[in-house]
């Protein structure tokens, strides 16, 4: 049977492609027997392509997610994990001061405690986001960051698996992130983040202590605010001290002081389903994890699992469980209307960034609005009358 028209030229393409980035990659300092036995046989992977370019249409609103994240089961397999690896976590948090409870969370979220890393060869999905991808300039540094990997003997080509993205291991490193922050922690002479679980959970608590990460502070706390409370101030550019914030009435949820080794830490009010949902007030640790996965959904369910592991860690407010998130087109329709407006916030893009944040936060204290920046369809609506 003949190949569906345009396969050859794509593959000509490719091969094209492949030369040109062999002469970088050698001038990066990849040798070329590296190169040449690490990308034997690669071709673009379709999938990848798909995955790079489809953009989800609907948004799992952040209680969903956590109820995921914080399912009973992962909480009691990462409390039977605490106890079994314990003089392992012994030797970590005393040479990086970073605490188990979070660097086991990390874990347990990013491959479901080394069940699930990923099964596609990373060279291959780099390559492929190099040459066709979105962002090519971010698959080609990728790539010769795990060309380097495969130089220096950590890991052979076929064992570098990961995600469609080049995330890898138990703990989901991309290459470069790899290359600065993984760590030999048992000893064997290489890196090894598959199958070495010390090296795996090392390389974590190395990370989130270079990062910022600050022993022996909380990650934040659930908050309550009083009636007429000023919402801009919900930003995570605006830091304070916790004294400051019991200033302008912010008190714990559970109704008790904060803790008073935090009271001079920066700490800023986050919102995560805006002003109708629960509030916690984040600190550097928090801002640490944001490091590691810059999703503010994703570093709440790493805070909050830790504390489950703790046998803390429910909320006490409730989410706006009637509020429809909006889709993909919705999301672009709100930023368009709010750039007609003159809230300047850049291309409409459907992603929900700081530009776009300042620009409702903005508009909702023009109408009257609880203004704490966040997209839902009563801002949308009342975009669409005005």
């Amino acid at each position: 049977m003949a190949p569906p028209v345009g396969i050859h030229d794509r593959n000509n393409a490719f091969a094209d492609w492949l030369t040109a980035f062999r002469a970088e990659a050698l001038k990066a300092g990849i040798t070329a027997k590296t190169f040449d036995r690490a990308m034997a046989g690669v071709t673009p992977d379709p999938d990848v392509v798909a995955a790079d370019h489809n953009q989800p249409e609907f948004v799992k609103p952040v209680w969903v997610y956590l109820d995921g994240a914080l399912s009973d089961k992962r909480v009691a397999r990462g409390k039977a994990l605490l106890v079994e690896h314990r003089k392992l976590l012994d030797r970590l948090e005393k040479a990086y001061g970073v605490d188990r409870h979070v660097v086991v969370a990390i874990w347990g979220l990013e491959s479901n405690f080394g069940d699930f890393m990923g099964s596609q060869r990373v060279v291959r999905s780099l390559a492929t986001l190099a040459f066709e991808g979105r962002r090519p300039d971010f698959g080609r540094t990728q790539l010769i960051a795990a060309l380097k990997i495969i130089q220096a003997g950590d890991v052979d080509p076929d064992g570098l698996l990961g995600s469609w993205a080049g995330a890898m291991g138990q703990t989901q490193f991309i290459p470069t992130t790899y290359l600065v922050h993984a760590i030999d922690f048992d000893g064997d002479g290489r890196r090894d983040i598959w199958t070495s679980l010390p090296d795996t959970l090392a390389s974590t608590a190395h990370y989130l202590d270079v990062s910022g990460w600050q022993p022996g502070e909380r990650w934040g706390y659930e908050v309550t605010m009083p009636v007429g409370f000023d919402y801009t101030l919900a930003d995570m550019s605006v830091k304070k001290s916790l004294d400051a914030w019991k200033k302008n009435g912010i008190k714990r949820a559970d109704g008790r002081e904060f803790a008073a080794r935090d009271t001079n830490a920066a700490a800023s009010l986050f919102l995560p389903a805006g002003y109708k949902g629960p509030a916690f007030l984040v600190m550097n640790n928090f801002r640490a994890i944001l490091s590691y996965n810059a999703s503010t959904s994703y570093a709440l369910a790493v805070s909050l699992l830790s504390d489950r592991f703790r046998g803390t860690g429910a909320i006490k407010g409730s989410w706006p469980l009637d509020e429809r998130p909006l889709t993909r087109v919705e999301r672009e329709e709100l930023q368009s209307r709010l750039n007609g407006k003159g809230y300047e916030l850049g291309k409409p893009d459907g992603i929900i960034g700081f530009n776009s944040r300042k620009a409702i936060r903005a508009y909702q204290k023009a109408v009257g609005m609880p203004a704490d920046g966040y997209a839902t369809s009563s801002v949308l609506d009342r975009l669409r009358r005005n």
